[in-house]
């Protein structure tokens, strides 16, 4: 009888830890939020960004190294976005699974140089002698990479948790078909202001632009938001003065005076301070719609006004 009972419960062990739900990590909150899409009630990544940090230079914690080293799958845009996270990756010495976002089939990318750019890299140095190099990684402000990546986290999740795999599957049907109802609908709302030219405090913004045929006409820093050097300065100034009804969008977590000082010695009208990464709140699920409304929501409320 003893034989049976320690059988038993070296089966029930075992069905347990053939069920147990991966480890995630992801690197910046809208991947946060689509994973959290995906996985649903089965359980919650762990993101590596604090929450307000630059997710371009970061220094992770002892913890975060930790929980980087225990993972089973991490999912991240790509070393373009987050350089910190591939140098943390090379340095571990764990097995896990890797799903970088940009380097999926199918995804939109755009070089920083050409807005009209859907695939390939290209090298820049501006006046100041900055260089501005290769493939944008703000892909997931066009809503279709979003669509498609649901799907590929969905699939490397079955994978690592066959028993589960029904329910990722349609956690991101269901979410992608969400996003496409709000990419309708945002689609809509946006058309107006759709020849109005506004300027940005960083190169963040070509996808969302390019999806949504909106007039971006410049911005103040560069992708990865480096300080901007004098002469950049002064072409974007001269740009924004020769311009008519232009708004000027600072950005959270970034000083809005330079913005502040350009509006004032332009005439341009100043808008709210746009959130491309979600930085502004706690990550969930909602993070990632709530990054698009929001955005669209600022640029609207001044880019419509008279």
């Amino acid at each position: 009888m003893r034989y049976i009972i320690s059988a038993l419960l070296a089966s029930a062990l075992a069905t347990a830890a053939s069920a147990e739900v991966p480890r995630v990590v992801t690197d910046i909150p809208p991947v946060q939020s689509l994973v959290e899409m995906v996985m649903g009630d089965l359980g919650e990544p762990v993101m590596l960004l604090d929450k307000g940090a630059n997710a371009h230079d970061f220094q992770l914690k002892p913890s975060q190294v930790g929980a980087l080293a225990d993972a089973q799958l991490v999912v991240w845009i790509g070393p373009e976005m987050t350089p910190w996270l591939d140098r943390a990756l090379e340095g571990t010495s764990g097995g896990a699974a890797q799903l970088v976002l940009l380097d999926q089939p199918g995804t939109h990318t755009r070089s920083f140089v050409d807005m009209d750019d859907d695939h390939g890299d290209a090298d820049t140095v501006d006046e100041d002698g900055h260089q501005h190099t290769g493939r944008d990684p703000h892909a997931w402000l066009d809503p279709s990479n979003a669509e498609l990546w649901l799907g590929r986290i969905a699939g490397q999740l079955a994978v690592l948790d066959p028993e589960n795999a029904a329910t990722y599957s349609a956690n991101a049907n269901a979410s992608a078909q969400k996003i496409a109802e709000l990419d309708a609908r945002l689609k809509q709302e946006l058309a107006p202001i759709a020849g109005k030219p506004f300027v940005v405090f960083h190169d963040a913004y070509g996808y969302l632009a390019k999806h949504y045929a909106l007039t971006l006409t410049g911005t103040i820093a560069a992708g990865d938001a480096a300080p901007p050097g004098v002469a950049h300065l002064r072409a974007i100034q001269a740009s924004i003065g020769a311009a008519k009804g232009l708004c000027l969008f600072p950005e959270v977590r970034h000083d809005p005076k330079l913005i502040e000082t350009m509006a004032a010695d332009t005439g341009a009208r100043q808008g709210g301070p746009l959130d491309p990464e979600g930085a502004g709140g706690e990550v969930t699920a909602e993070t990632y719609p709530a990054i698009l409304t929001g955005m669209a929501a600022t640029l609207t409320a001044c880019l419509a006004t008279p």
